[in-house]
């Protein structure tokens, strides 16, 4: 089972870009206590970016997620979440997502800068570093805790403003069971299935076609061997016939041969 050990935050929300703030999670149960504001929804809204890779909601795509550089009072600030779990197999890994926030001239520019696996090698006991582009850490993430991405963003890590999800209209709320649940997967699978039943079905019709056109031709062809053997027969016969009678007809000849022999003595 899949288990998260620690994070660190620097410069998301109102946590300060120039500390780092550890939390440690303990087993089997940690209760996020604190005042109003003392970051207990960002917590969760860290855990859940750095699992699924999905911002919170109302963040503005990022601009009201990472510090304010203007409470900061800079042109940039950089935010950046760290956080080690036990995968499912249970190894020790390490999720890094970096972020940016820059006030230009008219506006913020949100950027995600980097995005970084650490592990240990087994073999060697040395650290292992291995970068992705977004899209694909999101994916490597979910499959490394063993847990679809639904299941985090909608039920693990559900942010409070999206928890009342079950009370949402039929088609949003049968779309969340269908990803929780990977209905998806099941129903794309089952089109698959039918689709090929249905192409396997034709090639089954047409190769019965095939087949009782070439049973007619092996029917035919096993007549036509009968009519050449019972002709062969008759041939045979009409050979031996005539053997027999070039026979006979060597016998007068011979016969007759010598019939003129004796007439003229």
């Amino acid at each position: 089972m899949s288990t998260v050990d620690k994070m660190l935050i620097k410069g998301i929300r109102s946590f300060d870009p120039d500390n780092k703030n550890v939390i440690t999670f303990f087993k089997p149960l940690t209760l996020i206590v604190g005042p109003n504001g003392a970051g207990k929804t960002t917590i969760i809204e860290c855990l859940k970016l750095s699992c699924t890779g999905e911002l919170p909601p109302n963040s503005r795509s990022g601009h009201t997620f990472v510090h304010d550089p203007k409470v900061a009072g800079e042109t940039e600030t950089k935010g950046q979440i760290k956080l080690r779990f036990k995968t499912a197999a249970g190894k020790d890994v390490v999720c890094i997502r970096s972020f940016q926030l820059t006030q230009k001239a008219s506006k913020m520019e949100f950027k995600a800068i980097e995005s970084v696996l650490q592990t240990i090698n087994p073999h060697t006991g040395e650290m292992v570093c291995l970068s992705y582009r977004c899209a694909d850490m999101d994916r490597e993430i979910p499959a490394l805790m063993g847990v679809s991405k639904a299941v985090l963003e909608n039920v693990i890590f559900v942010h409070q403003d999206e928890s009342n999800w079950p009370l949402q209209d039929p088609s949003t709320l049968k779309k969340k069971f269908d990803d929780i649940f990977s209905a998806t997967r099941y129903t794309k699978a089952l089109e698959v299935i039918k689709k090929l039943h249905k192409d396997q079905a034709q090639e089954i019709k047409t190769f019965r076609l095939k087949l009782e056109n070439l049973q007619t031709v092996k029917d035919q062809a096993y007549k036509l061997c009968e009519n050449i053997a019972q002709d062969q027969e008759k041939s045979d016969a009409s050979k031996s016939q005539m053997e027999q009678l070039k026979a006979q007809i060597q016998g007068i000849e011979n016969e007759i041969r010598y019939m003129k022999t004796v007439k003229r003595e």
